[in-house]
């Protein structure tokens, strides 16, 4: 058993997340980012999940009550439509697209993600984006720690989630009416931006980089 064995976490939960990644035209690192950050978002704050009714309302609240897990896949060809026709939101952004999926246990993942690679998505850095009107969430990764895009997509995730649980109400009523919308930022310098932080993540440490390590911290701009 780890040292660091929660109960909560047994059997543990996870989010999938899916990347589309073709050969021929593969998006770039930022912008899966951006895209997975809102998709994420997009599904808590989905009627789906939100109202105690919904259909995907228990898994979510199952999952929160553990620790956050996600895991970021990537599909290619017939299997970005086959992840599609699963249940979940996908998010387009700046020539990514990211669809997130309701939680459930890593044992019992279905069939159609399960085959679909986890470790090895690794992308390069485009040209930055411009940042977007406000508002919008500001979301910065640790640049003192190496990651692969797969782990920084679900990193921008869990720090979009944060900031969705523990925002203040009138900034996160300004994201909301904005469309949830996420910029990566590169520019500022990473102690300007752990100043500026609502939320920081500290990994679990299963996968990359070792338990404890903030990889990423995030913050709402408003108007």
């Amino acid at each position: 058993m780890r040292p660091d064995h929660d109960p909560r976490d047994d059997p543990p939960w996870a989010m999938q997340l899916v990347v589309r990644a073709e050969k021929a035209d593969p998006p770039d690192h930022a912008a899966v980012c951006e895209a997975a950050a809102s998709a994420v978002v997009r599904l808590l704050t989905d009627p789906r999940a939100m109202d105690p009714d919904g259909e995907w309302h228990g898994a979510v609240r199952e999952w929160e009550a553990r620790r956050i897990r996600k895991v970021t896949r990537r599909a290619r060809g017939v299997r970005w439509p086959e992840a599609e026709a699963l249940p979940g939101v996908t998010v387009e952004h700046a020539g990514a697209q990211v669809r997130a999926f309701p939680p459930g246990p890593v044992a019992d993942v279905p069939s159609a993600l399960s085959k679909l690679q986890v470790a090895g998505l690794d992308l390069a850095e485009g040209e930055p984006g411009p940042v977007p009107e406000p508002p919008y969430a500001v979301i910065a990764i640790n640049p003192d720690v190496t990651i692969t895009t797969g782990k920084a997509a679900a990193q921008c995730g869990h720090a979009a989630q944060l900031l969705l649980r523990q925002g203040r109400r009138k900034d996160l009523a300004a994201w909301a009416e904005g469309g949830f919308r996420v910029h990566l930022t590169r520019d500022v310098p990473w102690k300007q931006c752990v100043k500026k932080a609502t939320v920081a993540v500290r990994d679990g440490g299963f996968t990359e980089v070792p338990p404890g390590t903030m990889t990423a911290i995030a913050w709402i701009v408003r108007k």
